[in-house]
């Protein structure tokens, strides 16, 4: 038996305002010659389908035209929901697709039966149970009860997940027996692990009060393919459970330390009832990307090593990360007139992090009383970036309501002191007449 594990594919993404249609149709290509050159029974998309719940029409156009491609492939097709997907959106071609060897599993059921399925081979035989589980919302598996203490509820998310892995499990482990020969299990999930690594544009999810589960609660399953996290890792030193990471850079710090991607898919492989390997095969970067540090000597040489744009149709996608502020004020247009010849199109433009950080440690020894209401945004000012005349122009409109915002606080205050003053006042007065009339 064999699966390809994927996930977080994120069909409509749009990337500092770039589309991603060309790299996703580009990588499904790559996807089927994989699928028919290996051979694989089964396709598990972990979640995370689509970019968001209301995805735009060409999204859900390449969706369907991969649906219907993989077809030819012989392979089955298993899609679970992600918390970037909406439940409805998925749930409404679930029947349809199900007459085209795809199987939609976009939230939680009402059974734990419903979750557990055979997997079949090319042979038309069982190769493999499945426990297919998706993003679970806190409403799917938690319900508020009265007298709960605090920590009741903190404990409570991890424990309704582990037990309905375990009850998929169960039922997997039940219908296996059923079989004329057992078969591996396999089970998913989109979720955060305790320990895995992440990127800028994965979103943090919480479920309740739990934003990690923790890896020992999983089922005794022969392999757990998850999504959410989008680079590709072991999870707890257990070979069996992966992420697959996404099948594209979607933020720059996914680049790796030689700006590639290298991104993958996991080619897994079953002999009889056991794990055999899993293969990484390395998807292609469909889209140049490179994220360039230092200061401006430095970004200007690094820009003088691509080619011409007049020279070449390709164009790279930077990220240009600026350590040395001498011409903050322009920085900007200086960056543009550096890459206005080269085939290179910036999309991020930041400063260094180590300055921001060096500067707050320098202010590590002040106090608040120290510091004037002024002086405090000043410096939560100069840790932001106001570069383009937009930016500028917010930057005036935010300085502007601040004092408007001082200055009614100061003026409040002044009434509370005003009044505060005469009543105290009256007080003084009214005691003195009671004295004088005791007196």
């Amino acid at each position: 038996m064999r699966i390809i594990h994927t996930s977080d594919w994120h069909l409509g993404q749009y990337f500092y305002g770039k589309s991603r249609a060309a790299e996703h149709q580009a990588f499904m290509a790559w996807l089927l010659e994989q699928i028919t050159l290996h051979q694989v029974d089964a396709l598990i998309v972990a979640g995370d389908i689509f970019d968001t719940g209301t995805p735009p029409s060409y999204a859900r156009a390449l969706y369907n035209q991969f649906i219907v491609q993989i077809q030819h492939t012989g392979c089955k097709l298993v899609i679970l929901g992600g918390n970037h997907d909406s439940v409805s959106t998925l749930s409404e071609s679930r029947e349809l697709l199900a007459c085209l060897h795809t199987t939609v599993i976009p939230g939680a059921f009402d059974r734990v039966s419903e979750h557990v399925m055979p997997l079949h081979n090319r042979q038309g035989e069982v190769g493999a149970i499945l426990c297919g589980l998706p993003f679970l919302r806190p409403r799917d598996i938690v319900l508020s009860e009265s007298g709960e203490s605090s920590s009741d509820k903190q404990h409570k998310p991890g424990e309704a997940i582990s037990q309905l892995y375990q009850g998929c499990f169960a039922h997997a482990t039940e219908l296996n027996t059923s079989l004329p020969k057992p078969v591996p299990i396999v089970a998913t999930g989109h979720l955060t692990t305790v320990g895995a690594s992440t990127s800028e544009s994965v979103r943090d999810i919480y479920i309740g009060s739990l934003d990690a589960f923790n890896a020992n609660l999983f089922p005794a399953a022969d392999y757990i393919a998850l999504g959410h996290i989008h680079r590709a890792q072991v999870v707890a030193k257990s070979e069996h459970i992966r992420y697959s990471g996404s099948p594209i850079a979607l933020s720059f710090d996914e680049l790796t330390s030689q700006n590639e991607a290298q991104k993958s898919v996991f080619l897994v492989e079953f002999v009889d009832t056991k794990l055999a390997q899993v293969t990484p095969l390395m998807v292609p970067m469909f889209q140049a990307m490179q994220v360039l540090k230092g200061d401006l000597d430095s970004i200007a040489q690094q820009l003088s090593t691509f080619e011409d744009k007049h020279a070449t149709e390709q164009t790279t996608w930077l990220s240009i990360e600026v350590s040395q502020q001498d011409y903050l004020s322009d920085l900007q247009s200086r960056i543009a007139d550096m890459s206005q010849e080269k085939a290179v199109e910036v999309l991020q433009l930041k400063r260094a992090k180590s300055q921001r950080q060096q500067h707050i440690k320098q202010l590590d020894n002040e106090t608040l009383s120290e510091l004037s209401v002024n002086d405090v945004f000043a410096r939560r000012l100069a840790q932001e970036q106001f570069e383009s005349e937009a930016q500028q122009a917010q930057l005036s409109r935010i300085k502007q309501r601040f004092s408007q915002v001082v200055s009614e606080v100061e003026a409040e205050m002044l009434n509370q002191d005003s009044a505060a003053s005469h009543i105290l006042h009256e007080s003084i007065n009214a005691k003195r007449e009671q004295e004088g009339q005791a007196s």
